[in-house]
């Protein structure tokens, strides 16, 4: 192996002038096919909620559990496994989130009760709030800074493409059930969830095989720790060429042990708040309706149907072309946030969101199964997606991955994406609830303000990150006149 002299770049400017290379993309594709089985899992198991409601007569309280288990289990994972990874390193927690992933889903397409249910489903959210701080570190601390926004948002994605893979499971689940038992509504109560849950355990296999086909560990991580041949030949893998890291070129980082009281020092409390707060709120409104789009789409727009394979199966389509803007909504962020910055996006989003939930209120003063109600619940689902993942779905990821340093990256991604889950409990479980004694219009202006006020947030704390390398970064987060936007 080469040694570099001195006066040789550092791993950070060879790294930013590199090109993609082979294991930055394998090592994307692996994010990516976890961020899809989080976007999958979001979606699926809001076209199974009415068959499984039926099948095991849920009551509105079990709904609420089936629905938010998940979600509370990724805080649990995100919260706990976030510090884990940024003490055993990327590589060995990336192999602990694929195992979780195929034991849990299996689970749940298996599940022989309510209770049983609940807890494999906790289970995959364990594994999905893991991902969130794995996947971002890896991605950022892998990539050059002059693809790093696009790339994280990117991967990020494929949680859109994992949602759409969800809506047409659902469809076509339902629509061969019906074709195969057009007599009886009994097989398609007892089976058709268990079908569309399986899908889930054929990706997460994918994601496996795709996790065995590479190791690497990020050379930042063995950096932090100053741990340099480790380093040299992380760092030779990933950029593909002969390169020794030294401690004269690469300081070694103070060993600050990684914990949530460091979070919240005056050093970092700028960051915390930033990726934090505005997640949250928007994670109330982004979970509160997304998994539940199928039954609001079905309310507002098939109220009048009393069949109910006809009402799901329209609710379902609905919803899988409203799903369609999740997708374009992330490759304008993709298109758009080197141009317009991280902070101005996430704004943009915000408002677009709000606009989208008052369209969706608005609905409802329109006569039930109107051209012109179903016409509104439409418009308002495409703005509210689009914009959502425009800006802050995609943005707020991003950000999580990019306001701390490396020896904490993954404990800050995790808290922030911990937090965001809290937020998405509230939505899942305090939704329902809302909907009943308010009425779905109220409901949907109370998700439209908390998505202005994650907006105020945003401005107020901004960081700028657009085009720095990470080091860089880190400088401006702690400096308190620093509060420059794109």
């Amino acid at each position: 192996m080469i040694t570099s002299p001195a006066s040789a770049p550092s791993f950070e400017e060879r790294l930013d002038a590199a090109p993609i290379t082979r294991t930055m993309w394998l090592l994307w594709l692996l994010s990516a096919g976890l961020i899809a089985l989080d976007g999958f899992d979001f979606f699926i198991i809001g076209v199974a909620l009415p068959f499984l409601q039926r099948d095991f007569g849920l009551s509105a309280t079990a709904i609420g559990a089936v629905a938010t288990a998940a979600v509370a289990g990724s805080l649990v994972g995100s919260l706990t496994l976030g510090p884990i990874t940024d003490r055993v390193g990327r590589q060995l927690m990336l192999i602990v989130d694929v195992a979780i992933f195929v034991i849990a889903t299996a689970g749940t397409a298996l599940a022989w009760n309510a209770a049983s249910l609940i807890a494999f489903r906790f289970l995959v959210g364990v594994g999905i709030g893991a991902d969130y701080p794995i996947s971002v570190s890896y991605i950022t601390e892998n990539v050059p800074a002059r693809f790093r926004g696009r790339m994280v948002i990117g991967a990020f994605t494929f949680q859109a493409v994992g949602a759409l893979l969800g809506a047409v499971t659902g469809l076509v689940v339902i629509y061969l059930f019906r074709t195969l038992y057009p007599d009886t509504n009994t097989m398609v109560i007892q089976y058709a969830w268990r079908w569309m849950l399986a899908v889930g355990v054929v990706l997460a296999v994918l994601v496996a095989i795709v996790r065995l086909s590479f190791s690497l560990e990020s050379p930042r991580y063995y950096i932090s720790r100053g741990e340099y041949n480790e380093a040299s030949a992380a760092a030779t893998q990933l950029l593909e060429m002969p390169l020794t890291i030294t401690p004269e070129r690469e300081p070694p980082v103070s060993a600050e042990r990684p914990t949530y009281g460091i979070l919240f020092s005056q050093a970092y409390r700028r960051s915390t708040i930033l990726a934090a707060g505005p997640w949250f709120l928007q994670d109330i409104a982004t979970y509160g309706v997304g998994i539940f789009t199928p039954a609001i789409i079905g309310l507002l727009a098939f109220a009048g149907e009393t069949d109910f394979m006809t009402r799901e199966m329209g609710s379902a389509q609905g919803a899988a072309v409203v799903d369609l803007f999740l997708i374009l909504g992330f490759i304008s962020a993709i298109l758009l946030i080197e141009k317009l910055g991280r902070i101005r996006l996430q704004v943009i989003g915000f408002i677009g969101m709000a606009i989208g939930l008052s369209i969706l209120a608005a609905s409802s003063g329109l006569p039930p199964g109107s051209q012109g109600e179903v016409g509104l619940v439409i418009v308002g689902f495409l703005v509210f997606n689009l914009l959502m993942n425009a800006g802050p779905n995609a943005t707020t990821f991003l950000l999580s991955g990019e306001v701390f340093p490396t020896s904490m990256r993954a404990t800050g991604a995790g808290f922030a994406a911990a937090v965001a889950k809290a937020g998405a409990v509230l939505g899942t479980f305090v939704l329902p609830i809302l909907q009943r004694t308010w009425g779905v219009p109220w409901m949907l202006c109370g998700l439209a303000g908390c998505c202005m006020v994650a907006a105020g947030l945003t401005l107020i704390y901004r960081i700028d990150t657009t085009g720095q390398s990470l080091e860089t970064i880190q400088g401006s987060a702690v400096a308190p006149d620093t509060l420059v936007t794109k």
